[in-house]
């Protein structure tokens, strides 16, 4: 590691802090239906919705009628996108006369942006319309998002209100959320994004020549107003094969920066949003930081793996240490516009939200390099979070640790004034335990029978991490890929589909049952016995169950994947 690379993390996240309270904030004015700055040009247009829609906005939901409509929203939104794609060779704006994507693809591919996963198992550039690009993937960029958000909105409701049954309207958090925050925000870093190189045009494909005489197909296309949602709605969805490596994509520093700030902004900005909706900002400041300390361990692990390069090649004097002729460390798979400190810093924010996005390729990373986005997914994706779910993700952890101190203390937990009984502990265990049954499951059918074989390109342990990679993603609805396994099979494709489904309702229903839950209990006066969590030892105690329970359910998995492949690479074995 370098001075300089450490300073590029450090002054990264100085930024995501600052931004963290304002947005934050802000964010909590628009669910408490507050007047904001946006209220005298988006307020008409909102009502205008509403009245189009039929939707009452001061007629609130139960959690069962509030889980229907987020559940039949999400089933309308896989249908339309599935259509899309079926009917893509009849569809406008098609100029290079891309055909039909295949059922198995298109029903996999609908789910996945459905979901907020974004998982590709095609490359945007040779199977998608601009059309489908702009009419299916981007109008499910916000979407998508949007029901995330709300969800956790609706689980902060549960512990603000005492003695009530209704936790919001979803159609209201759904239609504020597209339009006070992902709408303007999108538009905003679109046009900078285009500014600074991104295509934004219908054009057919350019044609160029080259030096040596060969011929090149240079993709166009709405690239500008595609990447800003998928980025601060933490999609990830490329509208290029090779993600935010693409020069089209990825133009620049400025733009690697921004894509990287705009992963965490929401995330980071939403734990203000609850300090300031449940009338204590040090509860927020509580999760910020239990959130902060997993991102830079994560982040300064991988960087440090990737900088001290392959433990293979030292036998054979192979000089990788960094120096003003060479960048040192592991440079395969790397962009060399970027280098090992923000393909690391991109790698960890990724994968510590669902963005999914890359701007470097996890399957060329040393083996501790390629854990770290492992775990981060496998934790539920935590830290900072995709939009909305990193949050009720972190709540989840959060009750089952004042439910472990109130054991310890012989009491009745608490938490935020709201006792949390048999109910809500059961809930929120269905909802953890839901993300390991579907990622290992899936990963021990796919690594013994030949169909998932079938699509391995390494063998050993490494074969053995693309798989539990490719399953954990899915189900922690990332997207990103280590990108070894070819995964556009009948199997993955039918197999990712039900991990990703799993992934994004097999947790939110349960949120908002909790939800449900809460809102009916009274607040309960803080009282001598009742354990803070607002202060560091609440921080200790809540990262202390998140790396136990990861540990103890991940562990025995990552052991024949990554840790193996390390002592082999120290053995001096190159793969």
């Amino acid at each position: 590691m370098t001075a300089n690379g450490v300073a590029q993390i450090l002054i990264f996240f100085a930024i995501v802090a600052a931004i963290a309270v304002p947005l934050g904030t802000y964010m909590a004015r628009v669910f408490s239906g507050e007047r904001t700055f946006l209220s005298p040009v988006f307020a008409p247009v909102e009502r205008v919705i509403y009245s189009l829609c039929g939707v009452d906005q001061k007629r609130e939901q139960g959690w069962v009628t509030y889980a229907v409509a987020m559940l039949l929203f999400n089933l309308v939104c896989f249908v339309t996108l599935y259509a899309l794609l079926r009917l893509q060779s009849f569809l406008p704006f098609n100029p290079q006369g891309i055909a039909a994507v295949p059922v198995d693809l298109s029903l996999n591919t609908a789910i996945s942006f459905a979901t907020n996963t974004n998982w590709q198992n095609y490359g945007g550039e040779t199977t998608l319309s601009y059309f489908v690009q702009m009419a299916g993937l981007t109008v499910h960029n916000f979407v998508s998002a949007a029901t995330g958000i709300a969800i956790v909105i609706a689980l902060i409701r549960g512990f603000v209100r005492r003695s009530g049954t209704t936790i919001g309207n979803f159609w209201v958090d759904l239609t504020r959320c597209n339009l006070y925050i992902l709408l303007p925000i999108s538009i905003i870093f679109g046009l900078i994004f285009v500014w600074q190189g991104m295509p934004q045009n219908l054009h057919p494909y350019v044609t160029a020549h080259t030096l040596e005489g060969a011929r090149q197909i240079l993709a166009q296309g709405p690239v500008g107003s595609q990447i800003s949602i998928k980025t601060v709605g933490t999609n990830g969805g490329g509208f290029f094969n090779v993600n935010a490596a693409h020069p089209y994509e990825n133009p620049n520093a400025l733009t690697n920066l921004l894509t990287t700030i705009l992963e965490f902004l929401i995330g980071a900005g939403l734990t203000m949003t609850f300090g300031r909706m449940v009338g204590n900002l040090k509860q927020g400041w509580a999760l910020f930081g239990a959130m902060a300390i997993l991102f830079l361990v994560g982040v300064f692990v991988s960087y440090g793996a990737e900088s001290a390069g392959n433990l293979a090649l030292a036998p054979l004097g192979i000089n990788q240490q960094a120096n003003t002729l060479q960048a040192g460390g592991n440079m395969e798979g790397k962009e060399v516009r970027f280098g090992i400190t923000d393909s690391a810093l991109f790698e960890t924010t990724t994968t510590d939200t669902s963005d999914g996005a890359v701007n470097s390729m996890h399957d060329s990373y040393t083996p501790i390099g390629g854990l770290v986005p492992i775990v981060n997914m496998q934790l539920g994706e935590i830290i900072f979070g995709g939009v909305g779910c990193g949050l009720y993700g972190m709540l989840l952890f959060a009750i089952l640790s004042v439910f472990i101190a109130g054991l310890m203390v012989g009491r009745t937990p608490e938490y935020l004034g709201k006792k949390i009984e048999s109910r809500e502990v059961k809930m929120a265990m269905l909802a953890i335990l839901s993300v390991p049954l579907s990622a290992l499951g899936f990963t021990a059918i796919a690594s013994v029978i030949p169909a998932g074989l079938a699509g391995l390109n390494n063998t050993g342990p490494h074969g053995f991490s693309e798989i539990l990679y490719a399953f954990t993603s899915q189900t922690a609805n990332n997207g990103s890929a280590f990108a070894g396994l070819t995964g556009n099979t009948m199997f993955y494709n039918t197999t990712g589909a039900v991990a990703m489904m799993i992934g994004r309702f097999a947790i939110a229903v349960p949120v908002l049952a909790i939800a449900g839950s809460l809102v009916r209990k009274k607040l309960v006066p803080a009282s001598a016995g009742t354990f803070p969590t607002d202060n560091a030892l609440f921080v200790g105690l809540l990262l202390g169950v998140i790396i136990i329970t990861g540990g103890l359910i991940y562990f025995p998995a990552d052991i024949l994947g990554p840790f193996i492949e390390h002592l082999q690479m120290q053995a001096g074995k190159l793969y």
